[in-house]
């Protein structure tokens, strides 16, 4: 069984489809990495396109050489590759759908931001033995930008973090969700990629694996 799912292969690319808790690449302290394990696992190195958080799963590209991974990282950033993501939050927007631009400090510069967001479905979590209620909020995201913790900042900065982020997040409510119902990781995961392929689009899905939505 291979340790990195690939989803799609070509002369240039893989999909894959990363694991929570695996880091894109390596480096010190870092056991365990995308760029490793995929170049072990294909018989060849293997260059990054783009990153996903190490506790964020899902759909992630991947190249096959240096020039590849130019050209998708181009792509990329010319807005070709569309990457939308579903998130497990705790509160809610208040609305059911709008955008987020809130620029980022990063290192040291002020970049914009932009997140579109729709509502998937709400639901409540009962917990303790007081009757007491936890309110969640699946949201559909799509990146217009792609700023490190984009999605994690934007959403924690309007009142509706991700479970389980520690980092940007809830400390108290992720308290709360590991005891109510056993959330404890990231619940973020890039679910739809879209991508120019063959003279057509491309799309690429999949689901988390979270037991709280089975």
């Amino acid at each position: 069984m291979n340790l990195i799912p690939v989803v799609y292969e070509n002369d240039e690319i893989y999909i894959i489809n990363k694991p929570a808790g695996v880091s894109a690449q390596g480096g010190e302290k870092v056991s365990k990495s995308v760029d490793e394990i995929l170049s072990a696992q294909t018989g060849s190195r293997v260059f990054l396109v783009h990153r996903l958080d190490r506790d964020t799963s899902g759909l992630m590209i991947v190249a096959k050489s240096s020039a590849a991974a130019g050209k998708w990282t181009r792509l990329i950033s010319s807005k070709a590759v569309r990457k939308e993501y579903l998130a497990l939050c705790t509160g809610s927007l208040g609305k059911e759908s709008g955008v987020i631009t809130d620029s980022l400090v990063q290192h040291g510069e002020t970049r914009s931001a932009v997140t579109y967001y729709s509502t998937e479905r709400t639901f409540t979590v009962p917990y303790g033995d007081d009757g007491g209620i936890l309110s969640l909020t699946l949201l559909r995201l799509r990146l217009e930008t792609g700023r490190m913790h984009q999605i994690r900042i934007h959403l924690a900065k309007h009142g509706c973090p991700i479970a389980g982020d520690d980092r940007h997040g809830d400390f108290r409510m992720n308290r709360l969700l590991r005891k109510a119902c056993g959330i404890k990781r990231l619940m973020l995961c890039s679910v739809r990629l879209e991508i120019p392929l063959d003279g057509g689009r491309s799309v690429f899905e999949t689901a988390p694996e979270w037991d709280i939505l089975k």
